[in-house]
């Protein structure tokens, strides 16, 4: 039997938390020797998340059995207003892949499955906060723009 080396495209499971712990430490520039407080709670959300398909989807692309990139949906809802008339918004978060597999592609093609999985269940809309680096792949995906500037209040 040949077992395909290529990139495999599919949802995160259970295994791959700590492979998806060290790709989100990169969005802040960690390395894995960081034992941060937040690590414990991803990893408690991830337990909670990863069974649940309404809620959360959290695509991978794995090479050789080794998580390379992955991104995050959550359904998020909300007032329904004229811009979201359901209420229900996906946010888009932790687009990420390891340096060495940058410029393949991999980042559209998750951000795709999110933007798939939104319209599967009857999201009106997906948010995301984009980095320099990464605008290139949201506009070629659709994403345009918006005039509301986004904040924050770290509590």
């Amino acid at each position: 039997m040949i077992s395909p080396t290529g990139p495999i495209s599919r949802d995160a499971g259970p295994a791959d938390i700590d492979q998806l712990l060290l790709l989100w430490g990169l969005l802040f520039g960690e390395t894995a020797e960081v034992q941060a407080p937040w690590r414990g709670h991803a990893r408690r959300w991830f337990q909670d998340v990863a069974e649940s398909a309404d809620s959360a989807c959290v695509p991978v692309i794995a090479i050789g059995g080794t998580v390379v990139a992955c991104a995050v949906g959550t359904l998020q809802s909300g007032v329904p207003n004229p811009l979201c008339p359901r209420g229900r918004a996906v946010h888009l978060a932790n687009v990420v892949t390891l340096p060495e597999h940058r410029r393949c592609g991999h980042g559209s093609a998750l951000v795709d499955r999110v933007v798939r999985w939104a319209r599967s269940i009857d999201a009106d809309r997906v948010d995301l906060s984009a980095t320099a680096e990464g605008q290139s792949i949201y506009a070629r995906a659709g994403f345009t723009p918006t005039t509301a500037p986004r904040m924050k209040l770290i509590l």
